[in-house]
Order: structure tokens, then C-alpha cells, then sequence
């Protein structure tokens, strides 16, 4: 297809053809109604002017006779630019007047009518035409009294000329104008091509062109940029995990394969197989964890849970995590405590229970302060370096759910690369884990429309859930702190 053939096929271009016709009718249509006003203005003056010569020529005649209205009206004919007159007998005999010719039956006819006519001081042949009246006086007299109508015809050829000039012109600067439109939007529209031709071979890096006036299609580009920016994560996460589990996964499935060959090479007893079996349940137990902990990053990233979503206060959901994992806490030598205020989220209750469960299971695992440091250093917050305080608190048009602990922390440096799959700081390598319960507390939050931050408590973490409130959720503010039970 040539630059031509593609330039006129684009909707710019079709659209300025839409608005010039339009443009151009409705130009038409006022010139018309113009030249048809005029049309009947001028008629209006005619006749005006006629009906009163009429009236005062029919007086005259009443008063003084053929001989009275013969002298008037050659007074009248021989004014400059003079109205036509004509008076004839009875029997059609020209009397006076400066007319020489008139089409037939015109003078037969009382009333009004349009004519061709010559004038007696024309020697051409009847190229005029005039606007007439005709009038019978007594004794069978006629009286004719018209305007000529070249005055209208110049005005109407005024007017036609403006009206072919104008729809030219219109033309002219509407076709100039769709093509100038229509080549500015399809550079920018090859230009969005050319990027998603790119994008289509595999650059996903690619983006959309965007300009600075702010139109619908730097508003386009700017969504699409947003949702190239999302598939580039999602694509980046599938091969992260691609990779990991290749990696991760590995490592305990060689395991697994293994302590099975060992047990059937090495087990003699019923007791031995007992024990080479439990051992091969456990880690399988681990790999389907892993497994389940994969499928719900999925989920939340894909947006599958949105459909079961509710409004729910999230001081009952700390509340409940606290219940549930406040004898694990006690195992491990930790006080398990909540501090809440009535606030309501809209969202998943099961994927924000099970985020808040993987915030707590890694403070229990990782939130141990050294053995070295004295249990009231970090006094001046309220907690016991043994502590690890759950906490649901509304924040404007936000809801915080966190997890503050007084361990080892995390470097300000890994935080970020905390959150990705199958990470594990070299601290928590010899922790038993997955590397997956970051991952699926952020992906949670990113379905909510909020965001896992990672921070220091000085000592310590704070994990830190940011959701959207309920709009226009209105609760009173109750503190409700869990009685405290000895490690």
C-alpha cells in the first residue's frame, strides 16, 4: 500500500472528511438561507413600492382622467432608474408608458407576475425580467406598474459566487487540514507500532512513545505502558520461578530419591522402613507447602481471588492469627501479643489471614534477639526484646496490618530482594523454609491495592501490610491488648 493509499485509509483522515461534509452542508444551507432571505426581501420593497405607485396613479386617474395619469406617467418613465409603466385600452392598445414589449398575456391578467420585457430605449431583444402588477381601471382601462429585477440577479449572483468561493475554500483547507491531522496521528501511530512489533519479537522492554499534550492517545499509550510494565513483571516472575524451582526444588527432590534408595539398600527391619518412610513423608509434606505457597502467589497475582472478596474488620483477622500462633510463639521463647483498632478492608480474608500468618511465622523464626542482648533494651517501645507484637491500626484511608519483632532484622540493602521467590538471606539459611511467605504476603497486597514495606523496629523488623480502607467506613476507636503469658 502506498503513503497515500495508507494516509487516506486512516480514521483521522476519514473523520475530517465526516466533519468537512458536514462543515460544507451546513456553510450551503446558511448561504441558501441568506440568498432566499434576500430573495424575498427585495420582493418586499418591490412590492411595496409598486402598491403604492398604484394606489397613487389609481387616485390620480379617478381624479383628472386618462389625460392626468398619461402626463404623470411620462414624468415618472423618464426618471433615471424609473419603475416600468404601461397603460393600454381596452383592447390591449399601448397609451403610455416606457415599455415596448411584454410576454403574452401578461397584460390579460390582473394581479401579480414575473415577465421578461423591453424597454422602448432597448433596441435588444427582451433579456430583462421584472417583477409586475396589473391593474384595470374604469372604462376598461390597464394599468401596469413594474420593478426590474436585475438588481435581485446581481445580488443572487453575488451571493452563488461567495457560496462556490466559500465551499472551495472549505474544501481546499479541509482536505490540507485531514491530511495534515491524519499524517501527525499516523506517525504517532507507527511509532506505537514499531514498538509493539518489538515488543512482539521479545523485547519486553519496550515502551510506548508518549507526548506532552496530555490527548487520548498519550492517555492510551500511558495504560498500555502500565499494563506492558505488568506483563514484563509477570513474565520476569515466571522465569524467576522457572529458574528457582529448576534450582530450589531440586535440592529436596534429590533428597527425597535418596532416602528412599537408602532405606531399600540399607533398612533391614519393619522399624527402620517405619522411620525411611516417615522421614520420605515429611519432606514430601515440604515440597507440597512449597507447591501450595506457589499456587496462591499465582492466584494473587493473576487477580483469580478477586471474586471472593468481603468487608471484614481486620482486627478480628489479628486476633485470630494471634490465637493460632501464640503456643507456637511460647515453643520458641517469644510473647505473642495484639494491638488493634477496629477497621474495616474490603479484600480476601483468606489470602489476608494467610499473608499476616507468613509476617508472624517469619517473626518467630527469625525474631529471636541475640542471647547477648539484655531483654529491656528496647524498653522505650513497650516491648520485651522476647516480643513479637502483632498490630491492625486504621491510617487515614489506609489500613496497617504489622509484624514488629526485635531480631536480627533485615539490611536495608536486601529488603527489596527480600520479597522475591525462593530468596533466603544468608542469616536464615539455616532455617528450615521455602524462601516463599515475602512473596505471598506482597503478591496479597498488590492484589489489595496496597504494598508490603519492610522496616526497623531498632532492634528488629517491622513488616508492614498497607490496604485500602472501606470508603466510608466510619468505627469508633477500641484498643484491645491480649493478656500477656508467661514463656
Amino acid at each position: 500500500m502506498t503513503a497515500f493509499g495508507k494516509l487516506i485509509r486512516t480514521t483521522a483522515f476519514r473523520l475530517t472528511l465526516a466533519y468537512l461534509l458536514v462543515f460544507a452542508l451546513f456553510a450551503a444551507s446558511l448561504l441558501g438561507y441568506f440568498a432566499w432571505n434576500t430573495h424575498r426581501l427585495i420582493n418586499e420593497q418591490i412590492t411595496t413600492t409598486v402598491d403604492a405607485e398604484m394606489s397613487e396613479l389609481s387616485d390620480l386617474f379617478a381624479r383628472r382622467g386618462l389625460r392626468g395619469i398619461v402626463f404623470a406617467i411620462e414624468n415618472r418613465a423618464l426618471r433615471p432608474g424609473a419603475n416600468l409603466y404601461l397603460i393600454t385600452t381596452p383592447v390591449g392598445q399601448s397609451v403610455a408608458g416606457n415599455v415596448a414589449s411584454l410576454e403574452p398575456g401578461v397584460m390579460a391578467t390582473s394581479g401579480w407576475s414575473e415577465t421578461a420585457y423591453r424597454r422602448l430605449d432597448d433596441q435588444e431583444t427582451m433579456n430583462h425580467r421584472a417583477l409586475v402588477r396589473v391593474s384595470q381601471l374604469s372604462s376598461g382601462f390597464r394599468l401596469l406598474i413594474g420593478h426590474d429585477l436585475e438588481e435581485r440577479r446581481r445580488l443572487f449572483d453575488i451571493v452563488a459566487n461567495a457560496a462556490r468561493w466559500s465551499v472551495l475554500i472549505v474544501v481546499v483547507l479541509g482536505l490540507g487540514g485531514g491530511i495534515f491531522v491524519a499524517r501527525r496521528v499516523l506517525r504517532r501511530i507507527d511509532a506505537m507500532t514499531g514498538t509493539t512489533q518489538r515488543i512482539m519479537a521479545g523485547d519486553l522492554s519496550g515502551r510506548l512513545p508518549v507526548g506532552r499534550s496530555g490527548d487520548e492517545l498519550d492517555r492510551l499509550a500511558e495504560n498500555l505502558n502500565a499494563m506492558l510494565e505488568r506483563i514484563e513483571a509477570l513474565m520476569t516472575g515466571l522465569k524467576e520461578v522457572s529458574d528457582n524451582i529448576a534450582h530450589d526444588l531440586k535440592t529436596p527432590l534429590t533428597r527425597l530419591r535418596n532416602r528412599a534408595e537408602e532405606a531399600l539398600a540399607k533398612s533391614g527391619n519393619e522399624t527402620e522402613y517405619r522411620v525411611a518412610l516417615e522421614r520420605t513423608i515429611e519432606e514430601s509434606d515440604g515440597l507440597i507447602r512449597t507447591f501450595n505457597a506457589l499456587l496462591m502467589i499465582a492466584r494473587a497475582e493473576s487477580g483469580q481471588a478477586r471474586g471472593n472478596m468481603d468487608d471484614f474488620d481486620a482486627a478480628e483477622v489479628a486476633h485470630g492469627i494471634h490465637e493460632l500462633y501464640e503456643p507456637l510463639a511460647e515453643d520458641s521463647g517469644l510473647a505473642l501479643r495484639v494491638r488493634s483498632t477496629p477497621a474495616r478492608l474490603h479484600g480476601n480474608r483468606e489470602l489476608i489471614s494467610q499473608a499476616l500468618a507468613n509476617l508472624v511465622e517469619n517473626a518467630i523464626k527469625y525474631g529471636r534477639p541475640p542471647t547477648a542482648q539484655p531483654l529491656g533494651a528496647d524498653a522505650v517501645a513497650g516491648l520485651g526484646g522476647h516480643e513479637i507484637l502483632i498490630e491492625a491500626q486504621p491510617d487515614g484511608d489506609r489500613v496497617l496490618l504489622s509484624v514488629t519483632d526485635h531480631g536480627p532484622g533485615i539490611p536495608e540493602a536486601d529488603r527489596k530482594h527480600a520479597i522475591e521467590r525462593f530468596v533466603r538471606l544468608e542469616a536464615s539459611r539455616t532455617q528450615p523454609g521455602s524462601g516463599l511467605g515475602l512473596s505471598l504476603a506482597s503478591a496479597v497486597a498488590t492484589l489489595h491495592g496496597g504494598v508490603l514495606t519492610l522496616g526497623d523496629s531498632h532492634p528488629g523488623l517491622r513488616a508492614t501490610l498497607s490496604l485500602p480502607a472501606v470508603a466510608g467506613e466510619a468505627l469508633a476507636v477500641q484498643t484491645s491488648n491480649v493478656p500477656q503469658k508467661s514463656a
